[in-house]
């Protein structure tokens, strides 16, 4: 009874602390051109600024195009584009104009979440399945 009560006190305390989360948005920018995001720490997006990997911010955030049939829209390819910081922002651009009229969607994963025992349980994930938000927008 001394360590089940012991595990029980463990698993509260380790429930009242919570990351910190942060309401990521996207909005159209630049005439409708490119892709605003907003809603990041700065500290965090200065550092992945920093990275020197190619890509950093297509890994964190990809832009794809909604498929007619959105079951589809897991198997779909990124919008390849470049990715900057401006402020307290990430403008995505594509290579090629959105198209008007044409649904998108920017998938945001939140790094952090979803890689514990207890988060896996708790939202009732499959095990190695990644947690993320799609945002849609549409020129």
């Amino acid at each position: 009874m001394k360590y089940f009560s012991g595990i029980l006190i463990l698993l509260c305390l380790g429930c009242l602390s919570k990351p910190k989360t942060f309401i990521v948005k996207v909005s159209l920018i630049n005439d409708q051109q490119s892709v605003k995001i907003t809603g990041l720490d700065n500290e965090i997006m200065h550092d992945i600024g920093r990275d020197s990997i190619a890509g950093a911010w297509q890994n964190i955030f990809p832009v794809y195009r909604m498929p007619a049939d959105t079951d589809m829209k897991d198997f779909q390819r990124q919008q390849p584009g470049t990715y900057t910081l401006s402020g307290d922002a990430v403008i995505f651009t594509p290579d090629t104009p959105f198209v008007k009229g044409q649904t998108y969607f920017l998938r945001c994963h939140r790094p952090g979440e979803g890689n514990s025992s207890w988060d896996i349980i708790r939202h009732k994930q499959k095990l190695g399945s990644q947690a993320y938000t799609d945002l849609t927008f549409k020129k």
